[in-house]
Formats: structure tokens, sequence, C-alpha cells
């Protein structure tokens, strides 16, 4: 009972991690980047669909992104999803067949924005670790109160859970330092 909480504690705690990652990955640093745009929703046919299920994304120059829609009625919606993207600061241009999108150079006010905004990410990520941990504790103290499991177990597998919420969190924190250096470099 105990080892499936901590077990069940630790797979949700990874998939923060993971969710981290990607979060940092939409976030732009000085090159274009496919990722940049995994979480655009396109109103296709009035159904939000992800640009990635509508066309295909290419990266052929440092600043810039091509994107090649399967579904050429698509390109004026795509075009308005781009250009609707907050802190993108992009300029879609549709030339009839692909939609080109060049990114400008990043000032350093809008690199410390952007650090800004990963520090955000990373805290909101960090209270989503906390969180579970705080789940998987009312359920140990539970199996306690219920007197399924001893003393002795619970404070162990406290000790493990918070061990492991440590190993989370600094995950999340390293992640955080590398795509801040990623950001500040020129």
């Amino acid at each position: 009972m105990i080892s499936e909480i901590i077990s069940t504690a630790t797979e949700k705690m990874g998939k923060a991690v993971e969710a981290t990652k990607d979060d940092f990955a939409t976030v732009r640093t000085g090159r274009a980047n496919p990722q940049m745009f995994q979480k655009i929703m396109v109103d296709y046919y009035g159904t939000p669909t992800p640009l990635s299920q509508l066309a295909a994304l290419q990266n052929p120059e440092a600043r810039t992104i091509v994107v090649t829609p399967y579904d050429k009625s698509a390109l004026g919606a795509i075009e308005k999803a781009i250009r609707d993207v907050p802190n993108l600061g992009a300029n879609p241009t549709n030339d009839g067949s692909l939609v080109r999108v060049t990114l400008p150079d990043l000032t350093e006010e809008r690199r410390k924005e952007y650090v800004k905004l990963v520090r955000t990410k990373a805290e909101d990520h960090r209270v989503a670790v906390r969180n579970i941990r705080r789940k998987a504790k009312d359920e140990l103290d539970a199996l306690k109160k219920d007197g399924l499991a001893g003393e002795d177990d619970l404070t162990r597998a406290e000790k493990e859970l918070d061990g492991i919420t440590k190993n989370h969190v600094d995950s999340i924190d390293d992640a955080l330092k590398t795509k801040e250096a990623e950001l500040l470099q020129v």
C-alpha cells in the first residue's frame, strides 16, 4: 500500500518535470525552434486544432520557421493563430502556399522578460510537485489513521517521499538554470 502511494507520487512528479521541460521549450531563445509552435491552436473549421496536426514545421535558417500546411485552405487561419500568440513577437507572411515566420532579434530587455516568464513557469511546476507530495502525505496519514500501517513504516515512507520531492524540484531548478543561460546568451 505504501509502495503504491510512493510510486504513484514519483510517476506524477516525473510527469511534472517533463511538463516543465516542454513548457521551457515553447519559450523563445535567440534561435528559432519548431517546438515554440507546439502549443499553438488553430481555429480549423470551428475546431481548435494543434498547429503540428495541420502543418509541417521546418527551420531553414536560424531565425526563420517555415510552416507548410497539409490543407492550403487553412493558410489564413494558421497565419492568424501565429500572429495572435503573445510573447512571440513574430509577424508571419503568407505567400499562398506556406507561411514564413521570421523572428526578430531578442533585445536585452526582451531576454529579461523571458527569464521572468521561465522563472514563473518553473515556480508553477515546483508548486505542482509539492501538491503531489502533499496529496501522497495525506494518503499516508490516512493509512496511519486507519491503522493499516505501522508508525516506523510511515516515517520511513515520508522521508523517502521528501527525498523524491527534493530530487524532482532539483530537476526543475536544473532545467531552469539551463534555460536561463540559454536565454541570456547573446
